[in-house]
């Protein structure tokens, strides 16, 4: 099943489980940037909500907004009962401390699962496993190499990716050229997530059964682009556009309904 597909499937069960409720779930997005991906990205989450039922909103600061303003505002909905969740999109501008805003978020109302407290798992990792599970990959024992080590993909991929008995190595920019090429040739799972158009091509050797998701994303003027190109020779590729993004876009709200449900039982 592809991507699209799967992803078309849950959001038709979400919906009907919404449709079952009393109260639709809220989720408000609070956004401080101009990023085009990030533009996209929230215009895709409003859309998805809007689909299936629940309230979604955003709340869009200009670029000057200060750190303590934004804390705030996170505090406030820290404390609102009418939301259930809410997310800031990254980036941020350079005033505003990343760390401080992700822990002063409530582990209880954090859909994005960053705070260290928090009892769900970032949305883009928790996509890839559940779909690749859905897909009937076996983890156990098998080579899983996560290439990118940031906070939001590469750490907790690699953590999952254990967490499912896989070997996990993880590379990165210091990573020489010659271990990069043994590790890919070696992996029977791939996670690349480094920002460098079509960084995986056909100068490294890759086992016929291995799968690759791409979570790279880059535009220039012939359209969006993955890290790695397409048809390589392997099993399973995921596509760009129209792959990892709308894993990421699901689990969003897959977890909002997680938090609702909690909420809803205290």
């Amino acid at each position: 099943m592809t991507i699209k597909e799967y992803v078309a499937s849950r959001k038709e069960e979400i919906k009907a489980y919404v449709s079952g409720l009393k109260r639709k779930p809220h989720l408000t997005i609070i956004q401080v940037n101009e990023d085009e991906a990030s533009n996209a990205y929230v215009k895709g989450k409003l859309k998805d909500a809007n689909e299936l039922g629940i309230e979604a909103e955003l709340i869009k600061l200009p670029i000057e907004t200060k750190e303590e303003e934004i804390l705030s505002l996170i505090d406030s909905l820290n404390h609102d009962d009418k939301v259930d969740g809410f997310i800031v999109q990254m980036p941020l501008p350079k005033q505003i401390n990343e760390d401080k805003v992700k822990e002063a978020i409530s582990p209880k109302k954090d859909v994005d699962g960053f705070h260290p407290l928090s009892s769900l798992n970032p949305c883009t990792p928790q996509g890839i496993i559940d779909y690749l599970k859905h897909e009937g990959v076996n983890f156990v024992g098998k080579n899983a190499l996560v290439m990118g080590r940031s906070n939001i993909v590469g750490k907790p991929m690699a953590k999952l990716l254990l967490k499912e008995h896989c070997n996990v190595t993880v590379v990165h920019s210091r990573t020489s050229k010659e271990d990069m090429h043994f590790y890919v040739a070696h992996a029977d799972i791939i996670v690349i997530a480094i920002g460098k158009q079509g960084y995986l091509d056909n100068s490294y050797e890759y086992k016929k059964d291995a799968i690759i998701v791409d979570v790279g994303i880059s535009r220039d003027e012939n359209g969006l682009h993955g890290d790695a190109i397409k048809d390589l020779p392997v099993k399973l590729q995921t596509p760009v556009p129209g792959g990892v993004g709308l894993l990421t876009r699901i689990t969003l709200l897959e977890n909002l309904l997680k938090i609702y449900n909690s909420n809803s039982k205290i």
